[in-house]
């Protein structure tokens, strides 16, 4: 007689078994996904720091106070870092030309990887330092304010610095 309660006890391990392994399974999904966004993450802070530095680098290469000017000039807005400049691979270049041509080339490298380029005085420096901001996603490389409805500033000012604002995705690097 107790065998017919035992009936159906097996299929209900079998049950509580699947319950188990399908939590297990949704957490290393989860686990699995967090580890796709990390990785487009760091290739993201990897590009933007190459495109920042690769500029930067021209920047002190072409240090005049012309080009110094230009580059504030043509990174300050979209329509400047498109502008269409002669080819200085293959053609003599001023200071000034040059650097709106490498401000072109480092445009298009951003671009194609979905980044926007800024370049403004470094807030919280007394000596005038200029910074290069690299944002992509949600983030605009501006500091303490927005110019995209939705879209975050990549860094806030404070009187003495400045910091990353929560969940932007941007980096700043200076050049000097």
């Amino acid at each position: 007689m107790q065998v017919k309660y035992q009936q159906g006890v097996g299929l209900l391990e079998v049950l509580v078994a699947l319950l188990l392994l399908a939590i297990a399974v949704l957490g290393f999904v989860a686990l699995q996904l967090r580890a796709v966004e990390a990785t487009s993450e760091g290739f993201n802070r990897i590009e933007a720091t190459n495109i920042a530095r690769d500029l930067v680098e021209k920047i002190r290469i072409n240090s005049s106070s012309t080009a110094i000017t230009a580059y504030e000039t043509y990174l300050s807005s979209q329509s400047g870092q498109a502008a269409s400049v002669i080819d200085c691979y293959s053609t003599f270049c001023t200071p000034a030309v040059k650097a709106a041509f490498d401000v072109h080339e480092a445009y298009l490298s951003a671009t194609d990887l979905g980044m926007t380029l800024n370049m403004v005085t470094c807030p919280g420096t007394a000596n005038g330092r200029e910074c290069i901001y690299v944002a992509w996603n949600k983030t605009d490389p501006v500091d303490t304010t927005a110019t995209t409805s939705g879209h975050i500033a990549c860094t806030t000012s404070e009187t003495s610095s400045f910091s990353y604002n929560d969940s932007s995705t941007c980096i700043v690097m200076e050049a000097y």
